[in-house]
């Protein structure tokens, strides 16, 4: 396997973990338990952007700049929808 499979998939394992604190953070019943799933979910957050930088330095996750024409639309389409 090689760097950019491992670091693919450590970023896909970060982001289902971030998913199961936040609902735990939405699901705890006390105070306590609560504060528990936030901070484990900012811990992780962290780290999520960490790997995601990392990743995007070398080229292993790019993204695309979308043009304003095509936001304006989209927003234009859900504005005419309420």
């Amino acid at each position: 396997m090689d760097d950019k499979t491992i670091m693919e998939n450590i970023l896909l394992t970060t982001k289902g973990v971030c998913d199961l604190y936040m609902h735990g953070a939405i699901e705890s019943a006390t105070e306590n338990v609560n504060c528990a799933f936030k901070s484990a979910l900012t811990d992780t957050l962290g780290m999520q952007d960490a790997i995601y930088k990392q990743m995007t330095q070398k080229g292993w996750y790019s993204t695309e700049t979308v043009p304003q024409s095509k936001i304006d639309q989209v927003k234009q389409k859900f504005a005419a929808a309420n």
